[in-house]
C-alpha cells in the first residue's frame, strides 16, 4: 500500500518535511539556550541580594590601556554580582544617560567615573533623577553633587549596553542615551573599566534625590514557551506528513472511495412521524 511513498514526488514532501521538522528542532534548541541563559541571569540577580560583596577587582580585571581605553568586559558569571570599591569621584566628568524610565515616568540615569588608587576608572551609576519639571526629555535636571574626598561604593557589576550612540558634552556634563562604555571612555582622560557599577550602598550616603534604578529580571519563562511551540511544530509535521501519506494509501486501495449518496425524500415514512 505504501509504495508510492518511493516515487520522487513522496520522496521530495518526506525531504521537506524532515528540512522543516529539523529547522523547528533547532529553533526550539536555540530558545531552551536562551532561556538556560536568563534564568542565570535571574540566578545571579537573585543571589546578588544576599551575598558579601567582593572586591572590584574580582570582577572587572583593571585596564592596561592609556587614557580612553576601556578593560575588559565582565565575564557572564559576574554579571549582576556585588562588589566594592573605593576612590574619588571625578565631578568634572559627569555622564547623564536621558531617556530612562522608572515608574512610568521619563529622566535620567547619572554616571560618574570614580578614580581609583591605581589611577583608573569604573563608573558608577549613582541612580535616577526626574526631569525637570515643565522642561522636556532633554532639558538637563539639577545634578546633586558627589561627595569630595574618598568614597566607598556597593552595587551589582553591569555590562555596557550595546548599541553605541554619540556621547556629547553640553553644559559641562557628558550626554548619552547608552551606557556605551567604550564611547563613554573616549571622552576622559583615564582608563576606564569595562563594566559598570549600579549603586547600591554609598559612604558617605548618597543624596536623597537620587531614586534606585530598578533591577528587572529577565522573561526567561517566554523563551521556555517558544521551546514548546516550535518542538511541538516539528512533531506536528511529522504526524501530518504521516497522515497525508495514510489517508493517500487508502485512497489508492479504494478503501476511502466515495459514499453512494442518500436519497432521504425516496424513504417511507415512519408511523411515528404520520
Amino acid at each position: 500500500m505504501y509504495r508510492f511513498l518511493l516515487t520522487p514526488r513522496w520522496l521530495g514532501y518526506l525531504a521537506l518535511t524532515l528540512v522543516a521538522a529539523a529547522l523547528m528542532v533547532f529553533l526550539g534548541n536555540w530558545q531552551l539556550d536562551r532561556y538556560h541563559g536568563r534564568t542565570a541571569i535571574n540566578e545571579r540577580i537573585d543571589a546578588g541580594s544576599t551575598m558579601t560583596p567582593a572586591p572590584l577587582r574580582d570582577a572587572l580585571p583593571a585596564p592596561t590601556g592609556g587614557a580612553g581605553s576601556t578593560g575588559p568586559a565582565p565575564a557572564d558569571r559576574v554579571t549582576w554580582t556585588k562588589v566594592t570599591a573605593t576612590g574619588r569621584y571625578d565631578s568634572a566628568n559627569i555622564v547623564l544617560v536621558r531617556g530612562r524610565t522608572v515608574d512610568s515616568e521619563v529622566g535620567f540615569e547619572v554616571l560618574t567615573p570614580l578614580v581609583l588608587a591605581d589611577g583608573s576608572a569604573v563608573l558608577v551609576d549613582r541612580g535616577w533623577i526626574p526631569t525637570v519639571p515643565g522642561g522636556g526629555a532633554t532639558t538637563q535636571p539639577a545634578v546633586p553633587a558627589a561627595p569630595t574626598g574618598n568614597v566607598t561604593v556597593t552595587g551589582r557589576v553591569v555590562s555596557s549596553e550595546s548599541g553605541g550612540g554619540a556621547v556629547d558634552r553640553r553644559d559641562g556634563k557628558l550626554e548619552t542615551r547608552r551606557i556605551s562604555i567604550p564611547r563613554i571612555a573616549k571622552q576622559l582622560p583615564y582608563p576606564v573599566a569595562g563594566g559598570y557599577v549600579l549603586l547600591d550602598q554609598q559612604a558617605p550616603a548618597a543624596d536623597a534625590a537620587f531614586q534606585a534604578v530598578p533591577i528587572g529580571h529577565t522573561n526567561n519563562w517566554q523563551n521556555f514557551g517558544y521551546v514548546v511551540q516550535w518542538w511541538l511544530f516539528a512533531g506536528m509535521s511529522l504526524v501530518g506528513y504521516g497522515w497525508v501519506a495514510r489517508r493517500e494509501a487508502r485512497r489508492m486501495a479504494g478503501l476511502d472511495g466515495p459514499r453512494t449518496p442518500v436519497d432521504r425524500a425516496a424513504e417511507p415514512t415512519s408511523s411515528a412521524s404520520a
